[in-house]
């Protein structure tokens, strides 16, 4: 792997990760306010990518640093199995007609697991990974991760499946 520092976002992988939860936050709350299918489409694309990156690259790198601390690996399949929850939300909202009560409510519950996903982010797995990766390794995630959102906002080389 090289060693050559990537200064394509300047960002660790943690800061980067932040200002996606920022972002998907801010379209949820228009999202509850206005609800229509153009935002659910916005937000499905902003997840998949964030999610796309976390799975692909960080929460690898997490497992890895944090192998053999039960409590860290914890965090580490609860995340994985919270993307897995929204993945099986979203195409449900897609199949209700925007404006009707069935669309407003799976709309709050995505919202609502979108908050406790990235909150338990923040408050439990990034401090963990800070601890256990070190600034260096951040900072390469970090780079790597937004080499990889630029490819997946440009529509290029999308591994994940969709939802």
């Amino acid at each position: 792997m090289p060693t050559t520092k990537k200064r394509s976002s300047g960002k660790d992988a943690i800061s980067l990760l932040k200002q996606d939860h920022k972002k998907v936050r801010q379209l949820l709350k228009r999202f509850e306010a206005d609800g229509t299918e153009e935002l659910l489409g916005e937000i499905e694309n902003e997840l998949k990518i964030h999610t796309t990156i976390e799975e692909e690259i960080f929460y690898p790198a997490f497992h890895a640093a944090v192998e053999g601390s039960e409590d860290k690996e914890r965090l580490y399949y609860e995340a994985l199995e919270e993307h897995h929850v929204v993945d099986l939300v979203l195409p449900e909202i897609k199949a209700e007609h925007e404006g009707s009560a069935e669309f407003e409510a799976k709309g709050k519950v995505l919202k609502d697991l979108v908050e406790h996903h990235a909150e338990e982010e923040e408050a439990e797995m990034f401090p963990k990974a800070r601890k256990a990766m070190g600034a260096a390794e951040l900072r390469n995630l970090g780079a790597r991760m937004q080499e990889r959102k630029d490819e997946l906002m440009n529509g290029r080389n999308n591994r994940r499946r969709a939802a």
